[in-house]
């Protein structure tokens, strides 16, 4: 299958190359072509503009900072939707679920099937293919895009019409942004005892107070807890920033309150004031047992 991907940051790239590993015809498009040079020196296909991405591939899949690139990479005159009429768009980002649907309307009025799938997962699961895709759009094009989303999710869920894959994912990620706030919180509690920062996330990730992400990041956050800095930035404040406001104004929209959400949101900030806005994740606790729990 003839596969274009917009967006060549971390998960972009990691897709691309799995697709590129199943034999399918990979041609890639990003804002800065030095970014995609890895891609292109494995043999992955570049197109010049959003444009001819979309006229050279059967499906193209975007993953994109925010709304304002979506704007950017699908509309004007070299947008995608400028030549995506008969073909299947599968748009991943994470954006609020309104900024879907306006996709969605301007994608059907270009004549494009269109489909938001925000994933759960990281590097990681993308190279295996063992992401989980949060579905939102018309029945028939998920059945157009299944085989597709098959090669890249372990688990593929239709959760409703455009806007509701983005709900689904924002629900998703919210306990993990707030646990974020909370292991700082613990660690704080147990600062005074003078352990080994990894035998201190070994036992919090053997136990009740450990989900999944702990078991999956300890090493990294353990690291950072040492003073060593992550090798590369994995997610960074700036993009749980961006969700957390996104979960905020979806409830804001149904009436709904999140005050645990927002608190977090407000120490987000204080530390993205601090420098850390473009720090990995991992850095967080380190912040607040440093300074943040020690603001007023």
């Amino acid at each position: 299958m003839r596969i274009g991907i917009a967006g060549t940051g971390k998960m972009g790239s990691a897709i691309a190359r799995r697709l590129a590993s199943l034999d399918h015809q990979v041609t890639v498009w990003n804002r800065t072509k030095q970014r995609a040079q890895p891609l292109l020196e494995a043999g992955i296909a570049w197109a010049a503009t959003p444009r001819e991405l979309a006229a050279q591939s059967e499906a193209v899949l975007t993953l994109l900072t925010n709304a304002q690139a979506l704007d950017e990479v699908y509309l004007g005159d070299e947008g995608l939707l400028a030549a995506a009429r008969g073909k299947l768009l599968i748009e991943m980002s994470t954006v609020p679920p309104a900024k879907q649907q306006d996709m969605a309307r301007r994608a059907a009025a270009a004549g494009a099937a269109y489909l938001e799938s925000p994933v759960g997962g990281s590097v990681g699961p993308a190279k295996e293919g063992k992401l989980i895709a949060f579905v939102g759009g018309a029945e028939a094009d998920v059945a157009r895009a299944l085989p597709l989303l098959d090669q890249l999710c372990k688990r593929v869920e239709h959760v409703g019409p455009h806007g509701a894959g983005e709900t689904m994912k924002l629900a998703v990620n919210l306990p993990l942004m707030v646990y974020w706030q909370t292991l700082g919180e613990a660690l704080s509690l147990v600062e005074p005892l003078g352990l080994d920062p990894q035998r201190v996330i070994d036992i919090l990730a053997d136990s009740s107070g450990g989900p999944n992400m702990l078991k999956v990041r300890g090493g990294m956050i353990a690291q950072a807890l040492a003073g060593q800095a992550p090798p590369q930035v994995t997610v960074d404040v700036a993009t749980m920033r961006k969700d957390v406001r996104a979960m905020l104004e979806e409830a804001a929209s149904r009436g709904r309150s999140l005050p645990l959400t927002g608190e977090t949101l407000r120490n987000f900030d204080r530390a993205a004031q601090r420098g850390l806005d473009g720090a990995d994740c991992s850095q967080l606790p380190v912040w607040w047992l440093a300074e943040g729990g020690k603001a007023a």
